[in-house]
């Protein structure tokens, strides 16, 4: 099994980091030269991507459902170069979205749900209902290598996803760790013979965000308008470190810390999802049917007894399957990046205590994206090949075993009871792909306008410090809101929230400083 560390709206495999190397990429569009010998100007080799028409159409080929039509969803494609150092070589199509402004246009607002992997085209119906519908054109967009963009990152297809996610890899001996090793060095070369060698070597947030630039001057655009979710504020801070004088205005709410290395980030969001866990059980165990009893302090142990069984026999389920213990821990993960879940996963715990294991599958395949027919989409394909080209890669066996060991630690509900202290190096360790990035560091974004970051001071997969540490960077305004769940804007959850973007999106109003948000629920 390809262990799971989960973070944005889809889980990212827990890849292990190592030396980085930085790959120089040509830089934005509309920029020229000149030839010192003539003294006129050279032609930027980006232009014919820059000024490209789009031709906007239907969306029903681009896996839209067909009600998007009536919300006056269009879709398009923008070509891009593969490999921005190259120009005139292979292309990228990505897929854009778009619902036009219903009243006076400022602009376009791009935005990304984060991942990596997520498909981003329905997020153009976002705004629906709200202010920003009437003064912006909502674009949504596929990243390379996702979802409706070609060429596509695939690994592994849908009956093999099956298999994989029932693969325990719970050995942590010697022979154990090689086993691991050896079926993450297979992976990776399945997606380097399905994907393309080449292709895989540029699907990195540094070639998304100059996409993004390509999309928007194909859009017309001077400056961009951005929403990002998640690890949709990786792409936001990398595109503000870019490109800083191309920015009108953005948003980045659950934001990840770009300065915070592999073991801070592992142990980190492991505390964060143990603080959501603690929350569910606060409420679950107020009630005496509670699967998990009426004693918190005993709540992490009670849900190891239930799940520890499905490692040997899965629990009976509708679908042939069955429920495994990898699919209950992952539907458990689902259920806690918001209350609004919560329900399900105490049904789900009720269902299991009774030999059942049909609501926690359930979850488990929203969360991997899989369809009641076996389909998945590619985004954990995708959100493991980002990832590897995005960290330094880790081979270092004594950091691998102590982010294991603290990561354990950090979240006594998820040990499995197989640690040793050492661990199996990730599958990034031997990736047929270089590193694109740069490597965790502090941003250094020159120009950037005000930009405003939303942290949720109980967020399981983005924790609460890292939004105030990309703020600190960004020199932005950071929203606090005091709740347990991941993102908060245009989810309903926080009227203080809503109007506070709104604000700082239509007119350029920052949020006042240190402002504080609470659910309208409260």
């Amino acid at each position: 099994m390809l262990r799971s560390r989960p973070s944005g709206r889809s889980p990212v495999r827990r890849v292990v980091l190592g030396t980085s190397v930085f790959v120089l990429v040509v830089g934005g569009v509309a920029a020229c030269g000149s030839d010192t010998t003539t003294g006129t100007a050279k032609p930027d080799p980006l232009d014919k991507y820059a000024h490209q028409q789009l031709a906007w159409t239907s969306c029903a080929q681009m896996g839209l459902p067909a009600d998007d039509s009536i919300r006056g969803f269009e879709c398009a494609r923008v070509t891009v170069p593969v490999d921005y150092a190259n120009p005139d070589g292979a292309t990228a199509s990505i897929a854009i979205s778009r619902v036009k402004a219903t009243g006076t246009k400022i602009g376009s607002l791009l935005v990304n749900p984060g991942g990596p992997g997520g498909s981003g085209l329905a997020m153009a119906g976002l705004a629906e209902g709200m202010p920003i519908a009437d003064r912006f054109d909502v674009i949504g967009f596929d990243p390379r290598g996702i979802g409706a963009s070609t060429p596509s990152i695939q690994c592994l297809t849908g009956a093999e996803w099956d298999v994989e996610r029932n693969d325990l890899d719970l050995d942590h001996s010697p022979a154990g760790i090689a086993a691991a090793e050896r079926e993450n060095v297979e992976f990776a070369a399945k997606c380097a013979q399905r994907s393309g060698p080449e292709f895989l070597a540029h699907v990195g947030t540094y070639e998304v965000v100059r996409d993004m630039d390509i999309i928007r001057a194909a859009l017309g655009e001077e400056k961009i308008n951005y929403l990002g979710y998640s690890y949709g504020t990786r792409i936001g801070s990398t595109y503000a470190e870019t490109f800083p004088t191309h920015v009108r205005a953005m948003v980045l709410d659950g934001a990840l810390d770009p300065d915070e290395g592999y073991v801070e980030q592992a142990v980190s969001q492991s505390a964060g999802f143990q603080q959501a866990f603690d929350a569910f059980v606060g409420e679950c165990t107020k009630y005496a049917e509670c699967p998990l009893g009426t004693d918190p302090a005993a709540a992490n142990d009670r849900y190891q007894a239930l799940v520890r069984p499905l490692m040997t026999t899965p629990a009976a389920t509708a679908d042939p399957r069955g429920l495994g213990y990898n699919d209950a821990v992952t539907g458990t993960i689902a259920a806690l990046y918001s209350p609004d879940a919560w329900p399900a996963l105490a049904a789900g715990l009720e269902e299991l205590a009774s030999g059942s294991g049909d609501t926690l599958l359930a979850l488990a395949d929203m969360y991997s994206d899989r369809t009641a027919t076996g389909v998945y989409s590619n985004q954990t394909d995708a959100q493991i090949a980002i990832r590897c080209v995005d960290d330094p890669r880790m081979t270092d066996r004594t950091l691998a075993g102590k982010a294991d060991t603290e990561a354990r630690k950090a979240a006594a509900f998820l040990d499995d009871g197989f640690g040793t202290g050492t661990a199996p190096l990730g599958v990034c360790a031997d990736w047929p792909a270089p590193v694109s990035a740069e490597g965790p560091h502090r941003i250094d974004a020159p120009g950037l306008p005000n930009v405003v970051v939303v942290s949720t001071t109980g967020d399981p997969a983005t924790p609460y410090a890292a939004g105030v540490a990309l703020a600190e960077q960004l020199n932005g305004s950071l929203v606090t809101f005091e709740g347990t769940q991941h993102t908060v804007f245009g989810t309903g959850t926080s009227t203080c929230v809503d109007n506070a973007i709104t604000a700082y999106l239509i007119d350029g109003t920052a949020p006042v400083a240190d402002l504080t948000c609470a659910s309208d629920a409260s």
